[in-house]
């Protein structure tokens, strides 16, 4: 895999056009659609109740499990895909300057990996099927993509101004830090009261743990959406091309 880098992205192209600006672009639109269009229908089916539930429960029984696991799978490698490109910009980029170490960019890339690992277990295996998979597969997904984040986020201002600009430097340092702040409550109330229940009332027990840890948890997804979106200009400034090299025998 060979990276170009574009110096002047050319003004008569479409700016979703411009290097490789459709991966983080394909990916925001995606997973958000992937969120939101499980909890409609969902919600038109009365699975789930209008007020904050797990984004798991809008994927828990048919037919929005069927769309929810298709589209989270669409999104785990469209995401894997865009942590191969942000790992291959930083590692052209910083290879002459030395201002981000190569280490730091492989440990990035392998929590991505991680992560996307647990959104498929997510999509394969429902909460109210194989709970003990799908919540480790959860786990996997949000610890190791708060942990991407902050990794990113460090390279981010190690790289300037090699990469990004300081304002995106900034603005990913905010929704890694909202991510990392968001996820631990997530887990610990969700622990507390369990997450195998889609119906609550405002008089259950535990009621307002439960409406914390799902909070939480939409902050934390749409935190990661938001920390994408940051990646389109920077995918803007080159493109990666596939080489076959044959073998002689």
């Amino acid at each position: 895999m060979v990276m170009h880098r574009l110096h002047q992205p050319s003004g008569e192209m479409f700016w979703f056009m411009q290097g490789m600006c459709f991966l983080p672009s394909f990916l925001v639109i995606w997973s958000s659609s992937t969120f939101i269009v499980s909890y409609i229908i969902a919600l038109f089916r009365r699975d789930v109740d209008v007020i904050l539930p797990y984004i798991s429960d809008t994927g828990a029984t048919p037919p929005e499990s069927c769309v929810f696991g298709f589209m989270s799978t669409i999104t785990a490698f469209a995401a894997f895909a865009t942590m191969y490109a942000e790992y291959k910009f930083v590692e052209r980029v910083h290879e002459g300057t030395g201002a981000v170490s190569p280490y730091l960019n492989k440990v990035s890339f392998a929590f991505g990996i991680i992560s996307c690992v647990g959104m498929c277990l997510v999509a394969t295996f429902q909460e109210t099927t194989v709970m003990p998979v799908h919540d480790f597969g959860a786990l996997l997904f949000f610890l190791s993509g708060v942990i991407y984040t902050v990794i990113q986020s460090v390279i981010s201002y190690r790289g300037h101004p090699y990469g990004c600009s300081l304002s995106i430097c900034r603005l990913r340092v905010f929704f890694a830090g909202l991510a990392a702040l968001a996820v631990f409550p997530t887990i610990f109330c969700a622990i507390s009261v369990g997450t195998s229940k889609l119906h609550w009332d405002t008089n259950d027990k535990d009621y307002t743990l439960h409406i914390v840890s799902v909070a939480c948890e939409w902050i934390t997804a749409f935190s990661f959406v938001f920390f994408f979106l940051t990646y389109i200009r920077e995918f803007q400034q080159f493109t990666l091309k596939l080489t076959v090299n044959l073998m002689e025998y």
